[in-house]
Formats: C-alpha cells, sequence, structure tokens
C-alpha cells in the first residue's frame, strides 16, 4: 500500500508539470542553451533544473552585455561577440559532442557557432528560433514597419550604449502574471550591433550537423514564419512542435525538456 501510494504521490506531480523530465536510455547528453534577444542565462533555470534531474550535464551562459551581465552593454557588441562567447565557452570547458539549443535570436548564434566549432558540436536545436542566410543581418528580413519599431526603441533607450529596450514579457507568449513579473524584472535590452551585423558563413547552414526545429504553436510571432515555412519547406530538418508561447522555457519547461531528451537520444 505504501508503494502504491508513492507511485500515486509521483503521478501527481508529474501531472502537475513539476517533475523533472527522466533520461532516455542512453548515455547522458551534454547540453549548451543559448538565450533569445533581451533575455539571459536565467530564462532556463527550469529547464536547467530538469535536465539536471535526468543526469545531463547543462550550461545555460548569459551572452555579452545582457542579465547579469549587462554592465558590459557597449556599441561594440554585436553578433560576433555572442559567436564567440560560446564558441569560447566549448573551448575553455573542453565540451565534446554537444547537443547546442538556441532560442529566438540565438538561432543565428549557433549557426555561427556551428560553422566555427562544428567538431565539439553533436547536434543543433533551433527553439522557435531564428535562420539567417549567409551575408543577411537580423533586419535584413524584418518587414520595414518593425526595423523602424526597433531602431525607434534604440534611439528612445539612449544613454549612448546602443541598445533596444525590452518587449513586454507577453510579446514572447508569457501571461501567467507571476511568471510575467519574474520575466519582466530580468530582461534587459538588447545590443543594436546584434541586429545590425551580417551572419558569414563558411559552410551551408549547420555544417553538416544533424538540425532540428521546434515549433512554438502558441500565439506564434510573425518575424518567424519565414524561418518556418523554410523549415517545413526542408526534409533535412527534424521537426517538432510545443502548444506553447514563444518563451517555451519559461511557459512549458517539463514539455521543453522532455523533447530536448528525446532529440539528442
Amino acid at each position: 500500500m505504501k508503494r502504491r501510494n508513492l507511485f500515486a504521490g509521483a503521478a501527481g506531480i508529474a501531472a502537475a508539470g513539476l517533475a523533472p523530465a527522466f533520461a532516455a536510455p542512453g548515455r547522458p547528453s551534454t547540453f549548451v542553451l543559448v538565450h533569445g534577444a533581451w533575455h539571459g542565462g536565467w530564462c532556463w533555470s527550469r529547464v536547467v533544473s530538469r535536465l539536471r534531474a535526468a543526469g545531463h550535464t547543462v550550461f545555460a551562459p548569459t551572452l555579452t552585455g545582457l542579465g547579469e551581465r549587462r554592465h558590459l552593454i557597449s556599441p561594440q557588441i554585436n553578433l560576433d561577440t555572442h559567436i564567440d562567447d560560446i564558441v569560447n565557452l566549448l573551448d575553455f570547458e573542453e565540451l565534446e559532442k554537444v547537443v547546442l539549443v538556441g532560442h529566438s535570436y540565438a538561432g543565428i548564434v549557433i549557426s555561427g557557432v556551428a560553422d566555427r566549432a562544428a567538431p565539439r558540436l553533436r547536434q543543433l536545436v533551433y527553439l522557435d528560433s531564428l535562420l539567417l542566410e549567409s551575408g543577411k543581418s537580423l533586419f535584413s528580413d524584418f518587414p520595414p514597419a518593425v526595423v523602424e519599431q526597433r531602431l525607434k526603441a534604440i534611439r528612445d533607450t539612449g544613454g549612448g550604449v546602443g541598445a533596444a529596450a525590452a518587449l513586454p514579457p507577453s510579446a514572447f507568449g508569457v501571461k501567467d502574471p507571476t511568471d510575467a513579473a519574474w520575466v519582466a524584472r530580468h530582461l534587459t535590452p538588447q545590443p543594436v550591433g546584434t541586429y545590425l551585423q551580417p551572419l558569414l558563413l563558411k559552410a551551408p547552414l549547420g555544417n553538416g550537423l544533424p538540425k532540428a526545429y521546434i515549433e512554438c504553436t502558441g500565439d506564434p510571432i510573425a518575424t518567424l514564419e519565414p524561418t518556418k515555412a523554410r523549415v517545413r519547406a526542408d526534409a533535412g530538418w527534424q521537426r517538432r512542435t510545443l502548444a506553447t508561447g514563444h518563451d517555451a522555457m519559461v511557459t512549458a519547461p517539463g514539455p521543453l525538456a522532455d523533447l530536448l531528451i528525446e532529440l539528442a537520444a
């Protein structure tokens, strides 16, 4: 009876979305989780705890000028800065066979990392993220009205740091009031150089590594639709969906962790 009650309690916790993900059979994986614009490594905390509980090694770095590294923000920060952040992490931690995950803007970052450090990687996972062709910047494919909105936000930020003020949590699909308050407290301005510098690749996108795309289907973001259409039309991608908003690591950390484990296996 006692054992039955234990299992029943565990099932109740899992149904509430509180239980950690459990590892699929096989060796544990090494994950590097890269956050999107305005965010920081903090946004992955709920996913990190679940992956580590399942026996995996996890890094969730914060890119230069954002999150707890906001004191480093400057007009000199650009896309290369953020690519170097992750390449240096891989090198100095001597990581191998990494499952590299990029959310939103960080899809561009992990594409650059794969171009420079493919031998350290095993797989790329793009989480509701952007893809760029070599030679294009983040602004290249944005509608002119969106570009002007972002540039206005940069002008309004002021301070000479060259940064765009963060969008509200609702723009990322975060609707729960407690979650939204947590996210709002941690969002920081995004360096404008990351919008303006083109991604330059020597190899085709992904550099020969397996690629997966996770599409968040709740409140889809219009600027991501060209990327998603490109992925749907290419049989070379593994595709998965999550019925949640853009910030899946906040709104659906359990299902996201389970999906990452599934893809890594």
